[in-house]
């Protein structure tokens, strides 16, 4: 027997509102979140902002029901609330979008929707649930094919079913959580501007937490700022600059500043040439096919890209974590091997994404991973047999003071250091000598704004000092920001290139998303 639904499916709702009073929460002696009060008015697009640290992330589980405040209460529409669990806050019409997808790549979207209903039951009826789930899709803002598996689905068409899942399961407040950090600029502002026109009908409700100052004031009503755990300010949008969002989240801290550029000499030595490199992909199913790449000294090139299309193995190749089946790689007019060896000699560094498990050995000190580099060389040059734990320690002060590495202890592992504090103990590391050639992948990902500031300037200091930097990111902003010249990498290829001070953010976003 064929069992039927019987609840009926949602329709675009109508939005409800959410406030928290004197919201705070402790764990042990840690207080992560200080007595705060927010207000986002039904039908309103509120942006939180915050450092990595800050509670924005505690704040979004108290009202999930993830966490259970240890004091304060949450109202919806006005109506006080006890949420216990994520089940208890769907039933109240509150629901999540997080920054990694949680769709089950192997079934297709339509069942991706129906299994996440409360009530399955246990046949399914799919004639009846397709034509109830087209009905469904027309009020929807997104055109999603919902009968191809979530894995053929590109980036932006994932993020837009975890938005229609959530408005599938009746949910008429939203909470994005970084929701752009895997889109194009043109798919960002599509997705986010569908979300802003249901706001605007009083369909739904948004509470978006992003680092994106862009996103934030085209997108958003109104902003709270939250600094250590303590509300540090609220206001509209449009009468707050950047500025002002900026100071709220850092408080009086200087932000160190890019240093002013020169231009590129016209006759700046190519440091690093890649010619015709040809490297099997994580799949071995596809491959990466580098025709030309040549970057200056003193010059830093951009790679942009989706991520996934080829830029990782870029980076292992130049690190020789990666063996090329065809092509060469020259440093200074020298072919390169990648060897520690040649690295040395040829003062090539490294600051590959996600430091901690790619760039460190997380259980050993902050000290001995600050001396990788220089461990096995005396000071006057040669091999070193013995290892100078004394002259090691005095490195590691130096370059922990000098590049201001918050470390409870030099003897300390290195992975119990927050991920910013690692980043700059990596940099530190690889910045320190002289350094012709940087290769870079993604070095602010997940990184507060003071971390993210500091981590540009030092990259933009080597590139004035004449390093020729190679920068891989899926931060658009930032390659526009660092870049001389930007390429972008599309399924495995570089395939266009633009100087940074006349790009087209429309066109390098056709290229990435593979309209080229």
């Amino acid at each position: 027997m064929i069992q039927v639904r019987d609840t009926p499916l949602p329709e675009a709702g109508k939005a409800v509102g959410i406030q928290t009073i004197g919201m705070t929460m402790r764990f042990g002696s840690f207080t992560a979140l200080d007595n705060v009060s927010i207000n986002v008015p039904a039908g309103t697009f509120h942006a939180l902002l915050g450092e990595n640290g800050a509670g924005k992330s505690t704040l979004v589980k108290c009202i999930m029901g993830f966490y259970h405040q240890t004091s304060g209460s949450l109202s919806v529409d006005g109506r006080e609330v006890v949420v216990q669990s994520p089940k208890d806050a769907a039933t109240y019409g509150l629901g999540m979008v997080y920054q990694h997808f949680t769709l089950v790549p192997s079934l297709t979207g339509a069942e991706n929707l129906v299994i996440n209903r409360a009530h399955v039951p246990a046949v399914i009826n799919w004639a009846k649930e397709r034509r109830e789930l087209a009905t469904f899709m027309e009020k929807m803002p997104f055109q999603i094919p919902l009968d191809r598996p979530v894995q053929e689905l590109a980036a932006g068409e994932k993020q837009k079913l975890e938005i229609i899942k959530q408005l599938y399961l009746g949910r008429s407040f939203i909470v994005l959580d970084e929701p752009t950090s895997v889109l194009t600029p043109a798919e960002a502002d599509e997705m986010l501007g569908l979300v802003r026109g249901m706001t605007e009908r009083g369909e739904l409700t948004v509470l978006m937490i992003s680092h994106k100052f862009h996103e934030v004031t085209k997108f958003a009503d109104a902003v709270t700022v939250l600094r250590r755990g303590k509300m540090a300010g609220s206001g509209l949008v449009s009468e707050l600059s950047t500025k002002d969002m900026a100071a709220m989240m850092i408080g009086d801290v200087k932000l160190p500043e890019l240093d002013t550029r020169l231009p590129v000499a016209a006759d700046a030595r190519p440091i690093l040439m890649v010619n015709g490199i040809k490297a099997p992909d994580r799949t071995g199913l596809k491959s990466i096919d580098i025709g030309n790449l040549t970057v200056h000294a003193g010059e830093i090139v951009g790679i942009a890209g989706i991520s996934g299309n080829g830029q990782k193995e870029l980076a292992e190749v130049l690190a020789g974590q990666r063996p090329p089946e065809a092509g060469s790689i020259s440093i200074k007019g020298t072919r390169y091997g990648a060897t520690r060896q040649e690295s040395r000699i040829n003062n090539v560094r490294f600051i590959p994404e996600e430091p901690l498990s790619n760039a460190c050995a997380p259980k050993m000190t902050v000290t001995e991973n600050l001396a990788f580099r220089t461990f096995d060389v005396k000071p006057a040059g040669g091999n070193a047999v013995w290892l100078d734990m004394k002259r090691m320690r005095q490195r590691a002060a130096s370059l922990i003071s000098d590049f201001k590495v918050k470390t409870a202890s030099h003897s300390s592992p290195i992975a119990a250091l927050s991920g910013g504090n690692v980043q700059r103990a990596v940099l530190a590391r690889e910045l320190t000598g002289d350094v012709d050639l940087l290769i870079v992948s993604n070095p602010c990902f997940g990184l507060d704004f003071s971390a993210v500031a500091e981590i540009r300037a030092r990259i933009m200091k080597a590139r004035n000092a004449g390093t020729a930097v190679l920068l891989l990111s899926e931060d658009l902003d930032e390659l526009l920001e660092m870049s001389d010249r930007i390429m972008v990498m599309s399924e495995g290829k570089l395939v266009y290139e633009t100087p940074a001070i006349s790009a087209d953010i429309s066109v390098i976003g056709a290229h990435m998303a593979g309209h080229h």
